[in-house]
């Protein structure tokens, strides 16, 4: 069975994934990175250091904090937020190239970004990825080993507050299995989407 890409002449709106810290929302976003590679992904600026294995334009635009107020200086940001003691932001200039080209975009970003993506293009659907329990949430983020104890109890503290966000979304995907929860965003971002999936797999 052949799955055609979407077409440009449908319209398409903007899929935001946002959740607590550690919930695996990267995860999410590269898998379905290597299953639909027509989905566009938005590739975030940030000016915190890059970890083990991430790349620069990959991942994320690593920037230095100047560059990056610059660019909120220019209006250059969707949304920017500060998270964990640094700066994150979306650039509007592609996103917008996509959506007219209409073309299904993701937007991956934490929870400040998300309340002013929705302030700014009341039409992206808001989906929150949650973790299986709060214990398995505490466990993801100190079994990463990235960050030292201060680091650690702050994203702690920011998650418990992020949780208590869960309504403000469109939809909420529990992630207890990163296919899983790749396959229930797809859903969410349309059925050609999602078909897509089920084809690739087989």
């Amino acid at each position: 069975m052949s799955i055609d890409r979407p077409h440009a002449a449908q319209a398409q709106r903007l899929t935001v994934l946002s959740g607590p810290s550690g919930v695996g929302k990267g995860s999410v976003k590269a898998l379905i990175q290597e299953y639909y590679p027509w989905v566009w992904l938005s590739v975030s600026c940030t000016t915190r250091k890059p970890r083990p294995g991430e790349v620069d334009g990959a991942d994320y635009h690593f920037v230095s904090t100047e560059q990056f107020e610059s660019m909120i200086a220019a209006g250059e940001f969707l949304e920017w937020a500060s998270y964990a003691g640094n700066l994150y932001g979306t650039p509007r200039g592609p996103v917008d190239a996509q959506l007219r080209a209409g073309l299904p975009a993701l937007l991956e970003i934490e929870l400040q970004g998300a309340r002013q993506v929705r302030r700014a293009m009341p039409e992206a659907q808001l989906v929150f990825l949650a973790p299986p329990s709060w214990d398995e949430l505490v466990r993801r983020l100190t079994g990463r080993g990235t960050e030292d104890a201060a680091t650690i109890e702050r994203r702690l503290e920011a998650a418990r507050a992020e949780l208590d966000a869960e309504a403000e979304f469109d939809h909420t995907v529990t992630n207890v299995s990163i296919e899983q929860a790749a396959s229930e965003l797809v859903e969410l971002m349309g059925s050609l989407a999602a078909s897509a999936m089920l084809a690739s797999r087989k």
